[in-house]
Formats: C-alpha cells, structure tokens, sequence
C-alpha cells in the first residue's frame, strides 16, 4: 500500500502563494482553481509546498499538486496509476503518478478533472486510513 507522507503539511502554506506569483496569470488562474478543488475534498486535506510545487494531503498523506510551467499548467496525482480515467485525461508512464497537463484556451472536460481529483483523494483516505491500522 503506498501512502508518500509529507508531515510539513498544514492547513495553511504560506510558501504556496508566494510560489504563485511573478508566473503568467493566464496559468496561475489554472493552477489556483484545481489546486482549490483539491482543497475542497474534506476537511482533512493539508497542504505543503513539495519538491517546489504546491501539495494536497490527506492528513500527510499526499495525494495531488499543482505546478506551473512556461506554456502549461499540469495537475498531478501521486498515485494516478490506479485512478480509473474514463475521460483520458491522464498521461505520463510511470509507475504511480500521472497528471493532466493544461494549456490556457483548452482546458479539458472540467467535470471528468474534478471527478479524476475526487477519486485521488478518496483512494488516497483510504490508504492513509488503511496504513495506521496496520501494526
């Protein structure tokens, strides 16, 4: 079961606006409004700057982020591997984490995003549950 904690994670990460500015608006408003989405998921979501980017956690547990980038905007997921994406909207190859990359004036389906962001976080409580059972 694989749960990446981050125990930095607060309710609140000052870095994280300040990381936001001096990048284009035009990607910042992208960025902010799913990164708000991720925030949106429960009341125990915490959040972190993490290898430079802003994070969302289940507790520490965490589970999306954000990160601008010179023409785009990518949404990810530590454990999209599993997520069941319907919409296809997810790339990247690796073992766990995907992401939805984003460019200004194309924006994906916004209900299949916020969908894949749900099922992040709920696979991600799930985990962070089941991994403080275990002995």
């Amino acid at each position: 079961m694989r749960v990446f904690r981050l125990p930095e994670a607060t309710a609140e990460d000052p870095a994280i606006a300040s990381w936001l500015k001096g990048k284009p608006e035009a990607l910042v408003s992208i960025a902010r409004r799913w990164f708000a989405r991720m925030r949106e998921c429960g009341g125990d979501v915490l959040v972190t700057m993490h290898d430079g980017q802003p994070t969302a956690c289940v507790q520490d547990a965490a589970f999306g982020y954000v990160n601008v980038f010179t023409a785009h905007v990518n949404i990810g997921f530590f454990n999209g591997a599993v997520l069941e994406d319907p919409a296809g909207l997810l790339e990247g190859a690796g073992k766990f984490m995907r992401h939805v990359k984003i460019k200004p004036g194309a924006e994906p389906d916004s209900s299949a995003l916020a969908d894949l962001i749900a099922a992040a976080y709920q696979d991600m409580k799930a985990r962070e549950i089941a991994s403080r059972k275990r002995p």
